[in-house]
């Protein structure tokens, strides 16, 4: 009996994201968000979702905002990208309303995950739980205890299998009347 073909593993290499690397980092995101939100929102939702999402620079300045890439056809290419924020906002990019760059005290603060994005082609390749270890390790070398993320409903799945629990789920109305439902989730280090 012939042996069914396994998937082939694909290699995933990391590495801390640069300035330079936010036009494709935007570009990466904005197919993301078109593409890996269809499943879970209607059009008019993921336009509204992209008030809260986005690039944040002050991560990638930070510099804990990571950059995941693999060989494609014999070139380097950037599959996913998202990272950790020792500041106090939980989520959004560079044009959220409502942001609180001030620093968490990691005695008594937590850290976040932040702006986790996979390319459409990309999926269920294990792109979001290499994120999630590489920015809960940063985090904890860090001396953070606790840790905290804002999901969308796309990434609440991933996120509870990987030990968050819900705290809350607020909805904002988006600019184009549409709701825009954020999941605050947290995890002990």
């Amino acid at each position: 009996m012939p042996q069914k073909d396994k998937p082939k593993r694909i290699e995933l290499t990391h590495r801390i994201a640069e300035a330079k690397d936010t036009p494709a980092i935007v570009k990466l995101m904005q197919g993301s968000i078109a593409e890996n939100m269809k499943s879970f929102l209607s059009a008019a939702e993921i336009q509204a979702a992209k008030e809260t999402m986005g690039v944040d620079r002050t991560l990638i300045e930070d510099g804990t905002y990571f950059v995941i890439e693999t060989v494609h056809e014999g070139k380097t290419v950037m599959v996913g990208c998202g990272g950790w924020g020792k500041r106090r906002t939980l989520y959004g990019g560079d044009h959220t309303v409502g942001r609180d760059d001030s620093l968490s005290d990691p005695a008594s603060d937590a850290a976040r995950i932040r702006a986790m994005y996979t390319h459409p082609h990309w999926i269920r390749k294990g792109i979001g739980s290499l994120l999630l270890d590489l920015g809960e390790q940063a985090a904890r070398e860090s001396g953070f205890n606790k840790i905290e993320l804002g999901s969308t409903v796309a990434g609440e799945s991933l996120y509870l299998a990987r030990g968050y629990h819900e705290v809350s789920r607020v909805v904002h109305t988006a600019a184009n009347g549409s709701d825009n439902l954020v999941i605050k989730m947290v995890k002990d280090l």
